[in-house]
């Protein structure tokens, strides 16, 4: 498999990576990425970047889990606005601690 290359400019800071995946993969990455730290950015009032990224892997992570946990089950607009409550509760929740 090809190596690909990414320049990451996300939160203050700036550096580049390399995998073994394509180019075009690792651009969706960082797009799906960028998207959720959007998200956290306009949907709480959390401003410390070591905060948002650990948000934005929590997001993530949690997204991939429940993936896994679907059993190839297709997700319906139900599972999808609720995944979206979730989120935004605990980013209700964390934004409440901060």
């Amino acid at each position: 498999m090809a190596k690909g290359s990414l320049q990451l400019d996300l939160l203050g800071t700036s550096f580049a990576i390399q995998a073994d995946e394509r180019p075009e993969y690792l651009e969706g990455l960082y797009a799906h990425l960028k998207k959720t730290i959007k998200q956290i950015e306009t949907t709480s009032s959390i401003t410390d970047p070591l905060k948002i990224a650990i948000i934005a892997g929590v997001l993530i992570s949690d997204e991939l889990y429940k993936e896994k946990q679907k059993n190839h089950r297709e997700p319906t607009s139900l599972d999808l606005d609720e995944a979206e409550k979730i989120a935004l509760g605990m980013i209700s929740r964390i934004d409440q601690v901060i």
